[in-house]
Protein backbone atom coordinates (compact mmCIF):
# COMPACT_ATOMS: atom_id res chain seq x y z
CA UNK A 1 0.00 0.00 0.00
CA UNK A 2 1.67 3.21 -1.39
CA UNK A 3 0.46 7.19 -1.23
CA UNK A 4 1.57 9.10 -4.53
CA UNK A 5 1.06 12.78 -5.19
CA UNK A 6 0.41 13.67 -8.88
CA UNK A 7 1.24 17.13 -9.75
CA UNK A 8 -0.47 17.69 -13.12
CA UNK A 9 0.12 19.67 -15.69
CA UNK A 10 2.45 22.33 -14.32
CA UNK A 11 4.13 23.98 -17.19
CA UNK A 12 5.15 26.79 -19.04
CA UNK A 13 1.88 27.02 -21.48
CA UNK A 14 -0.87 27.05 -18.02
CA UNK A 15 1.02 29.51 -16.46
CA UNK A 16 1.19 33.31 -16.99
CA UNK A 17 2.59 34.28 -20.02
CA UNK A 18 1.51 30.92 -21.91
CA UNK A 19 -0.90 30.20 -24.48
CA UNK A 20 -3.30 28.73 -22.46
CA UNK A 21 -2.63 31.05 -18.90
CA UNK A 22 -4.31 30.19 -15.80
CA UNK A 23 -4.28 33.38 -13.58
CA UNK A 24 -1.97 32.19 -10.22
CA UNK A 25 -0.26 29.14 -11.87
CA UNK A 26 3.35 30.25 -11.07
CA UNK A 27 2.26 30.76 -7.57
CA UNK A 28 0.67 27.29 -7.92
CA UNK A 29 3.92 25.74 -8.81
CA UNK A 30 5.75 27.56 -5.78
CA UNK A 31 3.46 26.46 -3.71
CA UNK A 32 3.63 22.47 -4.99
CA UNK A 33 7.33 22.79 -4.28
CA UNK A 34 7.20 24.09 -0.75
CA UNK A 35 4.27 21.52 -0.04
CA UNK A 36 6.74 18.63 -1.72
CA UNK A 37 10.11 20.37 0.27
CA UNK A 38 7.91 19.84 3.79
CA UNK A 39 6.23 17.02 2.73
CA UNK A 40 8.40 14.61 0.68
CA UNK A 41 7.93 11.57 3.02
CA UNK A 42 4.25 11.61 3.14
CA UNK A 43 4.86 10.56 -0.11
CA UNK A 44 6.08 7.13 -1.39
CA UNK A 45 5.96 8.43 -4.99
CA UNK A 46 5.94 12.46 -6.91
CA UNK A 47 4.46 11.90 -10.13
CA UNK A 48 4.21 14.92 -12.06
CA UNK A 49 2.39 14.97 -15.92
CA UNK A 50 2.56 16.98 -18.75
CA UNK A 51 0.85 18.08 -22.01
CA UNK A 52 3.16 16.07 -24.75
CA UNK A 53 0.84 17.03 -27.68
CA UNK A 54 2.10 15.73 -30.93
CA UNK A 55 3.13 18.75 -33.47
CA UNK A 56 1.36 19.09 -36.57
CA UNK A 57 -1.41 17.08 -35.47
CA UNK A 58 -4.90 17.99 -34.47
CA UNK A 59 -4.68 15.79 -31.11
CA UNK A 60 -7.70 13.84 -31.78
CA UNK A 61 -9.72 16.69 -32.04
CA UNK A 62 -7.87 18.53 -29.13
CA UNK A 63 -6.65 21.54 -31.66
CA UNK A 64 -9.16 23.07 -34.42
CA UNK A 65 -8.94 21.95 -37.59
CA UNK A 66 -6.47 24.82 -39.83
CA UNK A 67 -8.07 28.01 -40.19
CA UNK A 68 -10.51 27.48 -38.05
CA UNK A 69 -10.92 29.27 -33.99
CA UNK A 70 -10.82 27.52 -31.42
CA UNK A 71 -14.45 26.78 -28.96
CA UNK A 72 -12.62 26.54 -25.43
CA UNK A 73 -14.81 23.80 -24.76
CA UNK A 74 -13.49 20.95 -27.24
CA UNK A 75 -10.70 22.73 -29.01
CA UNK A 76 -8.31 24.81 -27.52
CA UNK A 77 -5.37 26.98 -28.96
CA UNK A 78 -2.13 25.07 -29.85
CA UNK A 79 -0.43 24.35 -26.41
CA UNK A 80 2.38 22.32 -24.94
CA UNK A 81 3.78 20.90 -28.41
CA UNK A 82 6.10 18.18 -27.63
CA UNK A 83 9.56 19.32 -26.81
CA UNK A 84 8.65 23.42 -26.92
CA UNK A 85 9.10 26.05 -24.65
CA UNK A 86 5.47 25.71 -23.51
CA UNK A 87 5.66 21.96 -22.72
CA UNK A 88 8.12 22.19 -19.85
CA UNK A 89 7.88 22.35 -16.66
CA UNK A 90 7.55 26.20 -14.65
CA UNK A 91 10.78 26.87 -13.28
CA UNK A 92 9.08 27.42 -9.80
CA UNK A 93 8.64 23.94 -10.18
CA UNK A 94 11.43 21.89 -8.52
CA UNK A 95 11.77 19.11 -10.73
CA UNK A 96 14.32 17.22 -8.51
CA UNK A 97 11.44 16.48 -6.37
CA UNK A 98 9.91 14.32 -9.20
CA UNK A 99 10.24 10.80 -9.02
CA UNK A 100 8.49 9.66 -12.35
CA UNK A 101 7.26 11.65 -15.43
CA UNK A 102 3.86 10.96 -17.03
CA UNK A 103 3.59 12.53 -20.58
CA UNK A 104 -0.52 12.78 -22.01
CA UNK A 105 -2.01 14.18 -24.97
CA UNK A 106 -0.08 12.32 -27.34
CA UNK A 107 -2.31 13.12 -30.76
CA UNK A 108 -5.26 12.85 -27.97
CA UNK A 109 -7.25 14.67 -25.42
CA UNK A 110 -5.30 13.86 -22.63
CA UNK A 111 -7.22 15.61 -20.03
CA UNK A 112 -6.61 12.86 -17.39
CA UNK A 113 -3.44 11.85 -16.26
CA UNK A 114 -4.61 7.97 -16.98
CA UNK A 115 -4.12 8.66 -20.85
CA UNK A 116 -1.04 9.02 -20.12
CA UNK A 117 2.47 6.87 -19.71
CA UNK A 118 5.91 7.13 -18.35
CA UNK A 119 9.20 7.56 -20.36
CA UNK A 120 9.15 3.32 -20.97
CA UNK A 121 5.91 3.66 -22.86
CA UNK A 122 3.88 1.56 -19.11
CA UNK A 123 0.91 3.30 -19.27
CA UNK A 124 -0.30 5.17 -15.98
CA UNK A 125 -2.90 2.97 -14.28
CA UNK A 126 -0.59 -0.22 -14.69
CA UNK A 127 1.90 1.77 -13.38
CA UNK A 128 0.11 2.76 -10.11
CA UNK A 129 -0.80 -1.28 -9.74
CA UNK A 130 3.12 -1.89 -10.49
CA UNK A 131 3.74 0.35 -7.70
CA UNK A 132 0.94 -0.43 -5.33
CA UNK A 133 -0.54 2.89 -4.98
CA UNK A 134 -3.82 2.86 -3.10
CA UNK A 135 -3.88 6.52 -2.39
CA UNK A 136 -2.83 9.76 -4.12
CA UNK A 137 -3.11 13.56 -3.49
CA UNK A 138 -3.99 15.70 -7.16
CA UNK A 139 -2.47 19.31 -7.40
CA UNK A 140 -1.68 21.18 -10.18
CA UNK A 141 -3.32 22.82 -13.21
CA UNK A 142 -5.76 22.89 -13.72
CA UNK A 143 -8.53 22.48 -11.08
CA UNK A 144 -11.25 22.44 -13.48
CA UNK A 145 -9.91 20.81 -16.00
CA UNK A 146 -7.23 17.93 -16.09
CA UNK A 147 -7.15 18.19 -11.81
CA UNK A 148 -11.01 16.97 -12.17
CA UNK A 149 -10.45 15.31 -14.77
CA UNK A 150 -7.32 13.32 -13.13
CA UNK A 151 -9.15 12.65 -9.81
CA UNK A 152 -12.32 11.79 -10.94
CA UNK A 153 -10.55 8.74 -12.86
CA UNK A 154 -8.33 8.07 -9.52
CA UNK A 155 -12.04 7.65 -7.78
CA UNK A 156 -13.90 5.84 -10.08
CA UNK A 157 -11.47 3.06 -10.47
CA UNK A 158 -11.15 2.85 -6.99
CA UNK A 159 -8.18 4.63 -5.55
CA UNK A 160 -8.68 7.00 -2.51
CA UNK A 161 -7.85 10.73 -3.48
CA UNK A 162 -7.74 13.76 -2.31
CA UNK A 163 -7.48 17.46 -4.04
CA UNK A 164 -5.58 20.00 -2.11
CA UNK A 165 -6.85 22.76 -3.98
CA UNK A 166 -4.66 24.97 -2.28
CA UNK A 167 -2.58 23.69 -4.90
CA UNK A 168 -4.20 24.04 -8.02
CA UNK A 169 -4.87 26.96 -10.10
CA UNK A 170 -8.13 27.19 -12.21
CA UNK A 171 -9.00 28.45 -15.51
CA UNK A 172 -12.26 30.33 -14.03
CA UNK A 173 -14.08 30.63 -10.78
CA UNK A 174 -17.31 29.70 -11.97
CA UNK A 175 -15.92 26.58 -13.75
CA UNK A 176 -13.04 25.69 -10.63
CA UNK A 177 -16.11 25.85 -8.33
CA UNK A 178 -18.58 23.57 -10.64
CA UNK A 179 -15.55 21.12 -10.38
CA UNK A 180 -15.24 21.44 -6.87
CA UNK A 181 -18.67 20.69 -6.17
CA UNK A 182 -19.04 17.68 -8.72
CA UNK A 183 -15.36 15.65 -7.60
CA UNK A 184 -16.98 16.21 -3.91
CA UNK A 185 -20.37 14.96 -4.86
CA UNK A 186 -18.50 11.74 -6.33
CA UNK A 187 -16.57 11.11 -2.92
CA UNK A 188 -13.26 12.92 -3.57
CA UNK A 189 -12.06 14.50 -0.42
CA UNK A 190 -11.48 18.24 -1.41
CA UNK A 191 -9.06 20.19 1.16
CA UNK A 192 -7.69 23.83 0.77
CA UNK A 193 -4.36 22.54 2.76
CA UNK A 194 -2.63 19.45 3.11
Amino acid sequence: MAKAILVIDVQNDFCEGGALACTGGAAAASRITAHLKQNKSNYDFVIASRDWHTPDSENGGHFPAAGNQPDFVNTWPLHCIADTAGSQYHPNLDTSLIDIHIKKGQGQHGYSIFEGADESGTDFQALLQKLEITEVDVVGIATDYCVRASALDANRLGFSVRVITGLTAGVSQESTEQAIDEMVDQGIEVSPVA
